[in-house]
């Protein structure tokens, strides 16, 4: 067996029932025919009965999953994490697909016509706030959800299977994903079974709406909107780990930040350290295209020493981390960076866009930064530079909406003029190349400009299109040697 390949897990081909289980599933609406045809096993074991539901993965079961009638679960040490009833939904002729939150709900829209399959552990409870690895079951999944025009998505309906709507339809692509409203006093798809029957659930499925989309907004649903944000307050951003300057720059999902500086004055290093703030302090995952960080390893290695705050190699200037931190660190990296590097590829905007999406799906990034833009294949189709601009930003940001991704562009200025102090004075972006379509489309501008007499970073704040991420300012930083920030001042 290959690393990484499902452990095969015995599983009886065919199991009769005792009736009491056919009982207990007529109750619930799910009759006879379904069990047998999905393989629902059951068992005596720890002085209790437990049903069975097997998982199937390339026509191998690689995971059970245990329950009993009173709510108990379980399932098979060292199981693989995917979607009940994967195999079956890749040989589906349907064109739309469920996804619900448990097996008995998936069964239940078997009952009602439709192709489905769940999640295999649930939705993540209401206040996790690092619920990545949760949705790992998503890895390898894009072949799936491409097989179906339209995909309904039926959480429980509280707050946990809320969050899990959000998330899933996130990370599948909201544009052909639909969510479903249930009856008053149901909480999932066997609930409306069991209150309603087949016909009110498969009505209930038909009439899913469309995911909402900022933007979209039915006029029945804005009054919630306003008057939670006139309890709640506006959502603002993540904090970037350097207390002097949230107050000026906070960074949320759905925005577009356009990094700009002085060549040589540090904006890969400030965005590769604002990244690893935001990866230990929020649980983000990013996604990096940086061309010119390659080779990938010298970038692995300067995240390494932003994160221990360590020196990679000797160094004169502080402490060098041990070779046991260097491997525990790079495991760390593992779990919330990914580098798009796609070979013989034109790596253009589209080319990055497909690799984030896919990145988005099995990995549920929450960043991605294109840095720099001038190391983008551009293609400008008879388009001017300022047409073209204009034309891939709109793209880009709308992409971050969509995905819920916050995503960021460095980008260099022009040719610049030393003033008569013989120094530069701070680029900004109407002096990036290509006109003011820089400032325009982005939500949020910042350059960076550095004292190399005194290694002193100002981080000033150009630009912040909403009041609740920041204001317009500046925040000075110290650079260390060890590839770090700190406030400063």
């Amino acid at each position: 067996m290959k690393k990484g390949d499902a452990k095969p897990i015995p599983y009886e081909p065919k199991q009769v029932l005792p009736e009491n289980v056919i009982q207990y599933f007529e109750s619930r609406g799910i009759p006879q025919g379904i069990l047998e045809q999905e393989r629902i096993g059951f068992e005596n074991n720890f002085g209790k009965g437990w049903i069975k539901f097997p998982y199937f993965y390339n026509s191998i079961c690689v995971n059970v999953k245990y329950r009993t009638s009173q709510k108990d679960f379980r399932q098979e040490k060292g199981g693989k994490k995917c979607l009940y009833r994967r195999d079956k939904a890749l040989l589906s002729s349907h064109k739309e697909l469920v996804i619900t939150e448990g097996e008995i709900d998936a069964l239940s829209c078997l009952v009602a016509g439709y192709e489905a399959v769940s999640i295999p552990d649930g939705a993540p409870s209401e206040n996790s706030k690092n619920f990545n690895t949760k949705f790992d079951f998503l890895n390898g999944t894009e072949k799936l959800f491409e097989r179906f025009d339209k995909i309904i998505i039926a959480g429980d309906n509280d707050a946990p299977g809320k969050r899990a709507v959000q998330e899933l339809g996130r990370r599948i692509g909201i544009e052909k994903c639909f969510v479903v409203e249930y009856p008053a006093g149901c909480k999932d798809c066997n609930d409306v079974l069991k209150q309603h029957g087949k016909d009110e659930l498969k009505s209930a499925l038909e009439n899913a709406k469309p995911f909402p989309v900022k933007g979209i907004i039915n006029p029945s649903s804005l009054a919630d909107i306003v008057l939670h944000e006139y309890c709640q307050g506006v959502e603002g951003g993540e904090k970037t780990g350097w207390a002097n300057l949230d107050e000026y720059y906070t960074v949320r999902p759905g925005e577009l930040t356009i990094v700009t500086g002085i060549p040589g004055s540090g904006k890969s290093n400030f965005v590769d350290a604002l990244a690893i703030n935001l990866i230990k302090g929020s649980m983000w995952r990013f996604g990096f295209f940086s061309p010119e960080n390659w080779p990938l390893q010298r970038h692995a290695q300067t995240l390494i020493e932003k994160s221990l705050g360590k020196s990679f190699r000797p160094s004169h200037y502080g402490d060098r981390m041990s070779m046991a931190e260097a491997r525990e660190e790079t495991e760390m990296l593992d779990e919330y960076v990914k580098f798009i590097a796609p070979k013989g590829e034109i790596l253009s905007v589209d080319t990055i866009l497909k690799y984030a999406r896919i990145l988005c799906l099995q990995f549920g990034i929450k960043g991605l930064v294109i840095d720099p833009w001038n190391e983008v294949e551009h293609l400008f189709n008879r388009l001017s530079e300022t047409q073209y601009i204009s034309q891939e930003l709109t793209k880009i940001r709308r992409f971050a909406r969509l995905n819920g991704i916050h995503i960021w562009i460095v980008a260099h200025p022009t040719k610049l003029q030393k003033n008569s102090q013989g120094k530069y004075d701070p680029p900004t972006m109407y002096d990036i190349s290509g006109g003011a379509h820089w400032r325009n489309k982005a939500d949020n501008g910042i350059c960076v400009y550095r004292d190399f007499e005194t290694n002193q970073t100002e981080i000033i704040v150009q630009k912040i299109r909403f009041k609740e991420i920041g204001k317009l300012g500046s925040a000075k930083l110290k650079y260390t040697y060890s590839g770090n920030y700190r406030a400063w001042g």
